[in-house]
Order: C-alpha cells, then sequence, then structure tokens
C-alpha cells in the first residue's frame, strides 16, 4: 500500500471544503437552520487520530528493532488501512470545517462566537485526526534492507 500523497490530502480538503460551504448555503437559502457540529466531534476525531498513533507504535518498536518479537503481519495491515483511512476522512473533514468556518464568517450579520466555535474545534478535531493518520502511516513503514538495494547501474544479465 502506497502512503497517502500530499496532492490526495490537498484535493480532499478543497473537495470537504466546498462540500461543506454548499451544503451550509443549500440549508441556509432553503429556510432550514445550517449545521452546528456538536462539541463531541472534534473530540472524538481527535481521540481517534491519538489511538491510531497508539496502535502505531508497537509496530514502529518491532520494525526499528526495539523488541525482538516479531511483527504480526494481519495487525500491521489493520493498522495501516487505519491510519490510510483516517487520513482520508481527516482530509475531508478539515475541508468541512474550513468550509463551515468560511460560510460563516462570510454571512452578512456576524455570527456569534458560539456558532463559530465549534465548527472552529471541528476543523482542529480533523486537523488533529489528518495528523495522528499521517503519522501512523510513517510509523508502520518498514526501512529498507542493505540486500533490497540494487547498486548496478547497468542491465542485468544472466550467468551461464
Amino acid at each position: 500500500m502506497k502512503r497517502t500523497s500530499a496532492v490526495t490530502v490537498v484535493v480532499l480538503v478543497f473537495a470537504g471544503a466546498v462540500l461543506g460551504g454548499l451544503a451550509q448555503l443549500a440549508l441556509a437559502t432553503s429556510g432550514r437552520p445550517i449545521f452546528a457540529p456538536p462539541l463531541t466531534l472534534p473530540v472524538a476525531l481527535a481521540a481517534i487520530g491519538v489511538i491510531v498513533v497508539v496502535m502505531a507504535v508497537p509496530i514502529r518498536r518491532m520494525t526499528r528493532g526495539g523488541t525482538s518479537a516479531p511483527v504480526d503481519p494481519f495487525y500491521a495491515a489493520r493498522v495501516v488501512t487505519l491510519a490510510k483511512a483516517s487520513a482520508l476522512s481527516g482530509s475531508v473533514g478539515v475541508g468541512a470545517g474550513i468550509g463551515f468556518v468560511l460560510y460563516l464568517l462570510s454571512r452578512a450579520v456576524s455570527p456569534a462566537l458560539t456558532t463559530v466555535a465549534p465548527a472552529v474545534a471541528t476543523l482542529v478535531g480533523a486537523a488533529v485526526l489528518l495528523a495522528g493518520a499521517l503519522i501512523a502511516e510513517a510509523m508502520c513503514r518498514v526501512p529498507p534492507r542493505d540486500d533490497d538495494r540494487d547498486d548496478s547501474d547497468g542491465p542485468v544479465r544472466a550467468r551461464s
């Protein structure tokens, strides 16, 4: 599995910002109340980001020679998959938080702090999730061995 690229993160942040802002605009123009994220959402996002990093610590220790126990491949695969999914969803969450904040700050009437604070907190919680996921992906990377590298510059020829 390849690591999450910066281009993917930027595209998902942009898409989340556009969708988040348009969703708020659609709700407001239809006369419905805009979405105000609950205060438990940023706490949950940040907690997931921390949990992903904590789950990647044993893999980091095993791959760097901190313990003599072998790496459980199923556990490592699950942690890397969770980190990848968290990075992608954290990117969309950061974008949605940006969209919410930009919508609130672009209104003609200045919004109350109680309206903007949950949106900013959601943005921060999603950023913690994204950072934790990217850190966990890096922690699960296996360092290259010396025999994995091929130092020859020319074509490989079969010996007879």
